[in-house]
């Protein structure tokens, strides 16, 4: 069975791809009355407060015929922002040279937790450099990842 992020992806991308925005990613926080499901909305042309509320409205209708979500949560709709959370391999392709904080599922080569500049992506593999050593990872095995911003 699909993850539960991955079945809301394909459930509420034809809707926002509708309003002309690309579904960026999906995230559901556990958190019992207090969880949290986070929207994720990208534009070439960028993301204001008025895309965020016709995306949710649009996104709201749709929870509430389908009903995915058996408990309590609160919808957020947002840009993926500067420190953009990475949910796909294809996604870090276009930030190839850029660093990256990740955290894996289970230590790799004795890493569980670092930041590293994204080298290439193969398949459904990145790899990221860390102090002049590559590291290959399956997206399978990253927990969150997101982009460091750098600033000059």
């Amino acid at each position: 069975m699909a993850r539960m992020e991955d079945r809301l992806f394909d459930m509420l991308e034809p809707a926002v791809a509708a309003l002309d925005f690309t579904l960026w990613g999906v995230e559901f926080v556990r958190a019992g009355k207090h969880s949290t499901l986070r929207v994720y909305i990208d534009s070439e042309n960028g993301i204001s407060v008025d895309d965020c509320a016709d995306v949710s409205h649009q996104v709201s209708a749709i929870l509430d015929v389908e009903d995915p979500i058996n408990s309590e949560y609160f919808l957020e709709v947002s840009s993926p922002g500067m420190e953009r959370p990475f949910f796909k391999a294809s996604q870090y392709a276009d930030y190839i040279g850029e660093r990256a904080a990740v955290e894996l599922t289970m230590a790799q080569q004795g890493k569980r937790k670092f930041k590293g500049v994204i080298a290439a992506v193969d398949g459904d593999h990145i790899e990221f450099s860390i102090d002049g050593e590559q590291f290959k990872v399956a997206q399978s095995s990253i927990k969150k990842a997101h982009l460091v911003p750098q600033f000059n």
